[in-house]
C-alpha cells in the first residue's frame, strides 16, 4: 500500500520547479560551507551551551538524560534501555465493551465487533488523569491497513463498515493493576468515534454553502472523522484530534467528472485509496455529494469525560492535512495554536483566539477555538549558520491580497480553502510540517519537518515552487530536520520570530556536508524522518520517527523506526526506544507522576518485505498497539 502523498502525486503529478539549477547551486555552496564544521555546530544554536562528545560505549554523560542509549536494530520487538521495561496496554481489535468479542486472528473481526473495539493504527493520544494510577485515554485511530484488516479484500458493505469503524477515535478508561496498565471493559468513559459519528461544525465556515449537502442542507452537522493523525490538549480539559489525509476516501462513480481546481488542490479526485467507501455511502462519491469533502480536514474538539457530547469541528483553525495542534496560552491570555500541514511543500500555521482564557470558566473557554485569527509562516533567507528571521502573515479577508480578485469573498472561504489563501500571501513551502511542540519553560517552539523528496524538484499541489532555502536547506530531502523559532519578545502573539535548526538528520557514515546532518548527529544516534515530537515537563524533547526502515543504503545504520530524546540546551540527542519491524513510532503521553510513558506503535508489518507479528507470538497478526514504558526502579522516565 503506497503512501497517501505518493498516491496523490500519481493521480495529480506535480510540475517541475522552474529554477532548479539556481537553487541547486545555492545548496551546493551551503553544503561546502557546512563541511568545514564552522556553520552548524551546537555553539551556533545555544551560545555557551555544553559541548557535545560522541561516546562509543553509550555511557551517561548528560544528567538531563539519565539513561544509556540503545543501539539501532531491526528486531521485531520493542527495545528500551536495560533499566527500563514495557508492556502492551491495548492493541487493535481489543474489545472496549463486554458486548464485544476478543480479536479473531483469522477473520480480523466484523463491522459490529470493530465498532465495539479499539481502532486500528493508533497515532496521537492524551492521558487524562483521574489519579496517578487511573485515567481516560483518548487515542487517534488514523487509518486501517486494507490487506491486514480485510485479507480477502473489501468486497461488501460489512467490509466497509469494519473499515470505517477502524478509523476515528478510541476513548477508554485505564487503570494500573498490579503494576501494569489495563483498559477497563465497559468503563463509563469508553467510547468509539468513527467515520459515521455525529459532529458539529463551528466557526466561520459553519452553515456556508460549500458545506451544505443533501443530508445536511444547513451545513452545520457533519458526520464522521477519519484519518486522525496528531493531537492536542486544551487547558480546559478537552482533546484535539486532527484530520489529515481525509482526501483519499473520496472517489467518483462518474468517470466523466473532472474534479475542480479546489478539489485537486486538496488531492480529491476520481479514485480513492482503495477503501471503497464511496461504493456504499454516497457522501464519499464526489459526483453525488461534491461538498462532502469540504466538511473534512479540520481540528476536532472532543470532551473525553462526557461520552454523550458531540465533537466540534473547529473551522477557524483552517482546513488542510492537519498533523497536530500544539496549544499554548500567551502572556495576554490569548490561546495560540500552532499547526502543520503534512504534505510536501505545504505550510505552517498559527491561530490566535479572539477571546482570552479564563481559568475555571468552562463556558468561556469552550468557545475559544470558534473565533480568532489564522496566520501562515513566511521564513526569511538563512544566514551562513542556517538561521534567520520570519513572520506570521495574517489570513484575513481584505488583507494581504485576500479578496475577490484572488478568489475569496468571505472568511468562510478562507477557512475552507486555507491552502489557496496561504499560496496567495506567499507563505514558505515546507518539508512536510509534522508535529509542533512548545517548550514548557520558555517561548520556544519546534516543528518536525519529516522529509521532502520533491524539494527543489517539483512544486506543491498548488503550483508553488519549493526552492532550497530558509529552514529547508537540502534538495530532495530524504532525512528531515527540526526547525525551532522564538517569537519576538517571548510573546506567542507577536508576528516576528527568529528561527534556526535544532537538528538536521542525516547519515555521516556515508555522507559529508548537509547529507551527513548537523553536528549533533553521530554514528550512535542516526535517524531519519522525525515525525511526532513532544516535551516532558523537564524540557526533554522526545522525537519519534516515521521513515525508511530498510537499514540499507542511504539509511544504513538507522534500523527500525525509533524514539529519541533531545536536550535542547546542549543539543545532544540519544536513542531511547526502537520499535518492531515496519512500524512507525507515534503518539506519546505520560501518567501524572511521569513514571509511565505511553507510546504508540503503528502499522507493524505493513510491508511484506519486513513481516512482523508484533505484539503477539510469531505468526500472529501484526497489530498496532499502545505500550507502557516504565523504569524498573519505578523512577521518572528519562531522568
Amino acid at each position: 500500500m503506497i503512501s497517501f502523498d505518493d498516491f496523490d502525486e500519481q493521480r495529480s503529478p506535480r510540475p517541475s520547479n522552474s529554477d532548479f539549477s539556481r537553487i541547486l547551486d545555492k545548496a551546493v555552496s551551503r553544503r561546502g560551507f557546512l563541511k568545514t564544521g564552522a556553520a552548524f555546530g551546537v555553539s551556533t544554536f545555544v551560545a555557551g551551551g555544553a559541548s557535545l562528545t560522541a561516546h562509543a560505549d553509550n555511557t551517561i554523560t548528560n544528567k538531563a538524560m539519565g539513561f544509556k542509549a540503545v543501539a539501532a536494530n531491526s528486531n521485531d520487538t520493542i527495545t528500551v534501555p536495560a533499566d527500563y521495561q514495557w508492556n502492551t496496554v491495548i492493541s487493535w481489535g481489543d474489545p472496549l465493551f463486554s458486548s464485544g468479542v476478543a480479536f479473531d486472528h483469522k477473520t480480523r473481526g466484523t463491522g459490529e465487533s470493530q465498532e465495539l473495539a479499539f481502532g486500528d493504527n493508533n497515532d496521537g493520544m492524551t492521558f487524562f488523569a483521574l489519579s496517578d494510577d487511573e485515567g481516560v485515554m483518548a487515542v487517534n485511530n488514523e487509518y486501517v491497513n486494507r490487506d491486514i484488516i480485510s485479507p480477502a479484500g473489501i468486497n461488501n458493505e460489512d467490509d466497509v463498515r469494519k473499515g470505517k469503524a477502524g478509523h476515528g477515535i478510541s476513548v477508554f478508561h485505564v487503570k494500573r493493576v498490579n503494576g501494569e496498565w489495563q483498559p477497563q471493559i465497559d468503563g463509563k468513559y469508553n467510547r468509539r468515534l468513527t467515520a459515521d459519528s455525529a459532529m458539529e461544525i463551528t466557526g466561520p465556515a459553519r452553515g456556508h454553502a460549500l458545506l451544505q449537502t443533501k443530508a445536511d442542507p444547513s451545513g452545520t452537522a457533519s458526520k464522521g472523522t477519519w484519518n486522525n493523525c496528531g493531537n492536542g490538549v486544551t487547558p480546559w480539559g478537552t482533546y484535539l484530534t486532527c484530520e489529515e489525509n481525509f482526501n483519499g476516501y473520496f472517489a467518483s462513480t462518474d468517470d466523466s467528472l473532472e474534479p475542480s481546481d479546489a478539489q485537486k488542490r486538496y488531492g480529491i479526485g476520481k479514485e480513492d485509496w482503495g477503501y471503497s467507501w464511496y461504493k456504499y455511502d454516497d457522501r464519499f462519491d464526489i459526483s453525488k455529494e461534491p461538498n462532502e469533502a469540504n466538511r473534512a480536514g479540520y481540528v476536532v474538539e472532543i470532551d473525553p469525560m462526557d461520552p454523550n457530547s458531540t465533537p466540534k469541528k473547529r473551522t477557524a483553525l483552517g482546513r488542510f492535512k492537519h498533523e497536530n495542534a500544539e496549544l499554548v496560552v500567551a502572556g495576554n491570555g490569548k490561546v495560540v495554536v500552532y499547526l502543520g500541514d503534512d504534505e510536501r511543500g505545504e505550510f505552517l500555521y498559527r491561530f490566535i483566539s479572539k477571546g482570552t482564557y479564563i481559568e475555571g470558566d468552562l463556558a468561556n473557554n469552550s468557545k475559544l477555538l470558534e473565533e480568532g485569527t489564522l496566520y501562515v509562516a513566511r521564513f526569511g533567507e538563512a544566514d551562513d549558520s542556517l538561521a534567520g528571521q520570519g513572520e506570521w502573515v495574517e489570513l484575513t479577508l481584505g488583507m494581504n491580497g485576500l479578496d475577490e480578485s484572488s478568489g475569496f469573498s468571505s472568511q468562510a472561504e478562507i477557512s475552507i480553502y486555507t491552502r489557496m489563501a496561504a499560496s496567495v500571501v506567499g507563505a514558505t513551502t515546507m518539508d512536510r510540517p509534522e508535529w509542533v511542540a512548545a517548550h514548557p519553560d520558555r517561548a520556544e517552539i519546534y516543528c518536525a519537518l519529516t522529509n521532502n523528496k520533491n524539494r527543489a524538484i517539483k512544486t506543491n499541489a498548488g503550483g508553488d515552487e519549493t526552492p532550497v532555502g530558509g529552514p529547508n536547506p537540502r534538495e530532495a530531502n530524504l532525512y528531515g530536520q527540526i526547525v525551532r523559532w522564538r517569537p519576538a519578545g517571548s510573546d506567542h502573539t507577536a508576528n516576528a520570530f527568529d528561527w534556526d535548526l535544532f537538528v538536521l538528520a542525516g547519515n555521516p557514515t556515508i555522507h559529508s556536508g548537509l547529507e551527513a546532518g548537523s553536528a549533533n548527529i553521530n554514528t550512535d544516534n542516526l535517524f531519519n524522518s522525525p515525525d511526532g515530537i513532544s516535551f516532558d515537563p523537564q524540557g526533554r524533547l522526545w522525537i519519534q520517527t516515521d521513515g525508511n526502515y530498510s537499514n540499507d543504503g542511504e539509511y544504513a545504520g538507522m534500523g527500525n523506526n525509533q524514539m529519541l530524546c533531545g536536550d535542547t540546551a546542549s543539543g545532544e540527542i540519544r536513542r531511547f526506544l526502537v520499535g518492531p519491524k515496519a512500524c512507525e513510532i507515534t503518539g506519546i503521553s505520560w501518567s501524572p507522576d511521569y513514571r509511565t510513558m505511553f507510546v504508540g506503535v503503528q502499522h507493524p508489518g505493513e510491508n511484506d518485505k519486513y513481516p512482523s507479528s508484533f505484539p503477539g507470538e510469531p505468526g500472529s497478526t501484526p497489530r498496532s498497539s499502545i505500550v507502557a514504558v516504565t523504569r524498573v526502579d519505578g523512577g521518572v522516565i528519562g531522568s
